[in-house]
């Protein structure tokens, strides 16, 4: 009978058999982000489930497409893969994308209970969307430069704008923007145009709480433009109160796409909320009569990727002090629990310098056998006794002044 095998045994085994992510979604060690995304989101879209239903292998290869792309997008895994390996990358931390439309009622609920704790819960456009965006078969709709549309999108649904814009709003700069006052849950998508008429996704920007909106922006300026992943690693930040704030800034990372060339460009709004449809308005503004605000988003920006430098020197130092100012209240905790036990013992040493016995404290005799009845007359004399007190005297006779007339004689 063979022998069974270990668990670690199996991790093991299971390593081995895992092909290289790079070769996976064929791209090279050198690819850009925008490459490897590329490459993931068609491997996604042939081996999703919805087209190979009832398909192991083409299961077994989406779980290998996703699983090797949450490795290569991820800049920190990414890095430590290509220096140690799988090893240096904790299978158990991925982060997976959800396809919402695939999930069904019942696992939708249970993402939704979720994300309503504060899990954070990534997901992904609907292979359905995409699949129509590539072939060509999607309605869009034209939106005017400076004039804002409002629609309403149905869940895992997209509606798709085109804007044109000429050379000089090209160098001047771009910014497509989408708000809802109802904190609805939405993506911003941009698209590549095919040559053969199809779209293929280019960008995505998730939607953020800020204040009481929700909002999410996209900004061709000409210049390096950075964008924030809140949920990057915020799941290891929940085990480490410290790490949120360390790590709030390493999903700070450059938007692959600076500025546009002029011509048509397409853009589309999905509905990414669990269960009902989402309001949005969305508009397109030429960045022209914003110079001041690119100014300033150019100097903040540097601003937050030179602390994010700082950050990780400041995180050693930090728990540098942490861990000594630890071991000082522990210390200080001791020291003073051995002082007072000291000083206890010295008093106890002064009190036995005595030959009288012991002081022991007595209750009156009086006190303890007064019964409840003697205790009732006691205190009605002592009303009585107030309230003689405090009543008025009246005057004898013997002390009235009798007013005598000196003028007349006594008859």
């Amino acid at each position: 009978m063979p022998a069974r095998r270990s668990k670690s045994e199996k991790q093991d085994a299971a390593q081995q058999l895992r092909r290289d992510p790079y070769e996976v979604l064929g791209v090279s060690r050198n690819s850009t982000d925008q490459e490897i995304k590329s490459a993931y989101r068609k491997m996604a879209l042939k081996y999703h489930p919805d087209k190979n239903a009832n398909d192991p292998k083409a299961a077994d290869m989406f779980k290998e497409v996703t699983f090797s792309y949450n490795i290569l997008s991820d800049p920190d895994k990414r890095r430590q893969y290509d220096t140690a390996g799988f090893e240096a990358v904790e299978a158990e931390s991925q982060e997976l994308e959800l396809d919402l439309s695939s999930l069904g009622a019942v696992n939708t609920m249970f993402a939704a209970l979720f994300s309503k704790l504060g899990v954070p819960i990534k997901t992904t456009v609907s292979a359905t969307v995409l699949e129509e965006a590539l072939n060509g078969v999607v309605t869009v709709r034209p939106l005017p430069i400076g004039q804002p549309v409002s629609k309403k999108v149905e869940k895992q649904c997209a509606h798709f704008y085109s804007v044109t814009i000429t050379e000089e709003e090209a160098r001047a700069g771009f910014v497509c923007r989408v708000h809802s006052a109802e904190k609805s849950k939405f993506k911003l998508l941009y698209f590549d145009q095919e040559d053969n008429g199809g779209l293929n996704l280019a960008l995505q920007e998730d939607s953020t709480k800020t204040g009481k909106v929700t909002s999410a922006g996209m900004f061709f300026l000409g210049f390096p433009v950075y964008r924030l992943d809140q949920t990057a690693n915020s799941l290891s930040a929940a085990k480490d109160p410290d790490a949120a704030f360390f790590k709030k800034l390493d999903g700070f990372q450059q938007c692959e796409i600076t500025e546009l060339k002029p011509g048509m460009h397409v853009f589309a709004v999905y509905g990414d909320n669990f269960f009902k449809s989402a309001s949005y308005t969305i508009e397109a503004l030429c960045a022209a009569p914003f110079t001041e605000e690119k100014d300033h988003l150019r100097a903040v920006e540097a601003q937050i990727l030179t602390k994010r430098a700082e950050l990780s020197k400041f995180e050693s130092e930090y728990r540098e002090v942490l861990a000594q100012f630890t071991d000082m209240t522990s210390r200080y905790a001791q020291e003073m629990q051995a002082i007072d036990e000291l000083l206890k013992q010295r008093n106890e040493i002064h009190a036995s310098y005595t030959s009288c016995p012991p002081l022991k404290r007595s209750i009156s005799k009086n006190k303890s056998k007064t019964s409840p009845k003697e205790s009732k007359e006691d205190a009605q004399t002592r009303e009585r006794r107030n309230s003689t007190r405090d009543r008025p005297r009246k005057k004898k006779w013997y002390n009235l002044h009798l007013k005598v007339d000196k003028r007349k004689p006594c008859q």
